[in-house]
């Protein structure tokens, strides 16, 4: 059967009556409501807050209220249709500083998710020494992950064996905790598969709970397999986002043009529900501070509720929101004291040996200024600047380039992947054919490829002779979500770990050497499951030496490791139009080994393509907690046509702790584009641009605003 959702029309409100209306043959119908949850009403993640099914209150537009299921697909829309319900309208909440003063409780007893502080040296005392304190305010909207294939899954339900469900997600052991909260089933009675899944930036990371526990119950009910897949306005409108934030920043410099310290508050919305808002926030916490040397810095940041659907994760996860703002204030601050913004960068770069803004001790032997100096060689920015600075006098299309430098942890915050504490498995069988048993997921990024290819080395081995296991919470081990640039660093290790146990088993036994070939391998696995049974070999996560973190101060070592970056874009600003076009971007990275580099460069590229849309193009349009602008028509992204070239440089500096040397590289081409952008523009017109997505008609605001101060000064 065919499933579909009957959604909330409001914002806010209490349910007062439902009714099935006219015209529909409701005896064929399979309806459940909340009254038919077995287990707890709830998305089981982190706070246990949201219903699968509303009860009797709403806090957003869209949420769900009542399924249906039906062997005629084409008679659902005519149905939900014909679901009349009746609310009590209550007040709502749709920003986030009329959340933050409470002009009404919607969530807790302050709409707060939660909070976090980071306070290092003596940030108070700077102030007084200070020889410039610069002050900046910065927004980002939120952005949808408009994924290639929306949301769809397939449920089934027996008495005997428990629930199953089929999906395209990310992240399998979250729905399959979720379906156990929501059942009551015990872990051996729920099964969950992925299936290909055509891509998932974090829209894919706790949305499939809801849509998988949505299908099981209309499954269970119906005594039937039920499928329900999105349509695309459905997706757009009901699922997650990349949650909007403001940042706003208090900077102390020196005379010499070092930072001395900073105040930093950082803020995001996260919608009518807690889901992942507490991690992203985290995460856009700790990199508040970027890639620059802070003696003294305080970073306070808050996840407030609104009566929006639920904000969760997208490909940074918190970071490319603060660190928009930071790069921004960067530029800023340089043109206030008189530096140019590279110079300004260069005095303030992290160093080995110095601390980030959690006290982590810089142990990589990274060498940003010299990133720096080599983005800015391969873009060609002092001549084009030199250049720009002549032509844009006189032509109505000005240009200018813009720098972007940060940093990205991979791998889980603090101590999150001791928590996790992954498992990853090998096994062989009598053909010397491996097979790699792991819970990361692909949906494009290249997973299968990477981890079949350390498995393959690691063992001496041809690509084609290693396969992945499929995607099944009763086959593969929790090797934890498939998050947080982890995979290749984390997961990749794990493999690695893995192969060489499975290897060791074969050589205490005395069937082959280390080192041997193909061959001797197959060999050696045909006489070892002949005599001895099964052949595998697992690798359980433990933690680099020096890595400490404590949650009650939130300082520490934050991560494990960090990718680095500096970015530089060229830009035209049409002052006809009041368009803004990216003509050339240079990306360059230091992510540690370089796997494989088509794989690697991919991921930029598509970073950056993510970027260009989040700084320009992409913009969400929001009535009363509504999107309104949920088709591919309205909500405009970049696509091939609108995209420069995007140069990818890399360096490689191995991690001691990565396999082969690699470091993660999944979210850090999200960070840098957009502050690159806009700080590209605001060099082509003179003007400040503090918030993103900046769309033609916000430039025509900021610079027909600027000549009608011109005209009357003249």
């Amino acid at each position: 059967m065919y499933g579909a959702t009957v959604r909330s029309t409001i914002a806010r409100g209490r349910i007062a009556k439902i009714e099935f209306g006219e015209g529909v043959p409701w005896n064929e119908f399979v309806v459940v409501t909340a009254e038919d949850v077995p287990g707890k009403n709830v998305v089981s993640l982190i706070t246990d807050d949201q219903p699968i099914l509303a009860e009797t209150q709403i806090n957003h537009p869209e949420e769900p209220i009542l399924l249906l299921a039906h062997e005629d697909r084409h008679l659902l829309p005519l149905a939900v249709a014909a679901v009349k319900i009746e609310y009590e309208a209550q007040p709502s909440i749709h920003s986030m500083e009329d959340s933050e003063s409470c002009a009404e409780v919607i969530w807790g007893t302050n709409n707060i998710f939660k909070t976090y502080t980071i306070d290092k040296g003596a940030v108070d005392e700077v102030w007084k020494d200070a020889a410039w304190i610069v002050e900046g305010e910065y927004t980002t909207g939120a952005q949808e992950q408009l994924y290639i294939e929306n949301n769809g899954v397939i449920a089934q339900w027996s008495e005997d064996e428990g629930a199953t469900v089929w999906g395209s997600m990310q992240c399998p052991f979250y729905v399959h905790k979720a379906l156990m909260a929501l059942t009551g089933l015990p872990a051996e009675k729920v099964r969950v598969l992925q299936v290909e899944t055509g891509g998932a930036f974090g829209g894919k990371e706790d949305y499939p709970s809801i849509i998988a526990g949505h299908a099981l119950l209309l499954a269970k009910k119906a005594g039937r397999p039920v499928k329900i897949v999105y349509d695309r306005m459905e997706d757009m409108a009901a699922t997650t986002k990349r949650h909007p934030s403001r940042t706003r920043h208090r900077t102390a410099v020196d005379k010499d043009g070092k930072l001395l310290g900073a105040e930093i508050e950082f803020v995001i919305d996260g919608g009518a529900y807690s889901t992942l808002s507490p991690v992203v926030l985290s995460r856009g916490t700790i990199h508040a501070g970027g890639p620059y040397y802070w003696p003294n810095i305080r970073v306070k940041s808050k996840a407030v509720a609104t009566n929006t659907p639920p904000h969760g994760a997208f490909r940074g996860f918190g970071a490319p929101q603060s660190l928009f703002a930071l790069e921004r204030h960067m530029d800023f601050v340089a043109r206030t004291i008189g530096l140019a913004p590279d110079e300004f960068r260069r005095r303030n770069l992290l160093k080995p040996g110095q601390t980030t803004a959690t006290a982590q001790e810089i142990r990589e032997p990274i060498d940003m200024p010299h990133l720096l100096d080599r983005a800015l060689e391969l873009s060609g920015y002092h001549a084009k600047m030199a250049r720009f600075a002549k032509t844009n006098a006189t032509s109505s299309k000005k240009k200018g380039m813009g720098i972007a430098a940060f940093l990205h942890g991979a791998g889980f915050t603090g101590s999150g992947e001791r928590y996790l504490n992954a498992l990853v498995g090998v096994e062989a069988n009598e053909r010397g054919e491996v097979r790699v048993l792991v819970s990361s997921t692909e949906f494009g990024q290249g997973t299968n490829t990477i981890l079949t290819q350390i498995a393959a080395e690691t063992l001496g081995l041809e690509y084609e002779d290693v396969s992945m296991a499929p995607i099944d919470t009763r086959v593969v081990p929790n090797s934890g979500p498939t998050v947080a640039s982890r995979t290749a660093m984390i997961i990749g290790k794990l493999v690695q770990t893995a192969a060489f146990d499975m290897q060791k088993k074969l050589v205490d036994a005395g069937l082959m050497h280390e080192g041997d070939g193909r061959d001797a391998f197959r060999a050696a696995c045909n006489e070892y499951t002949r005599t001895m049974g099964a052949l595998n070999g697992c690798g359980r996560y433990e933690a680099p030496p020096n890595v400490f973190w404590d949650d009650s101060k939130y300082m520490g070592e934050a991560y494990p490791a960090f990718g680095w970056a500096v970015y530089v874009a060229e830009v035209t600003v049409d002052t006809a139009t009041y368009s803004v076009t990216v003509d050339d971007f240079v990306a360059l990275q230091e992510i540690g080994r370089v796997l494989h580099p088509v794989l690697a460069a991919g991921q930029i590229e598509g970073g950056v393509a993510q970027g260009i849309g989040y700084a320009l193009y992409e913009k969400v349009v929001w009535n009363r907690g509504r999107m309104m602008n949920n088709q591919m028509t309205n909500y405009i992204m970049p696509t091939s046509e609108d995209l420069p070239p995007i140069r990818v440089f890399f360096e490689e500096i191995p991690y001691a702790y990565g396999p082969y040397g690699a470091k993660g590289i999944g979210e850090l081409p999200m960070d840098g584009p957009a502050p690159a952008i806009i700080n590209a523009v605001v060099a082509a017109t003179g003007e400040e641009f503090r918030s993103i997505p900046l769309l033609p008609e916000d430039v025509f605001d900021v610079l027909s605003r600027s000549h009608e101060i011109d005209e009357v000064t003249a």
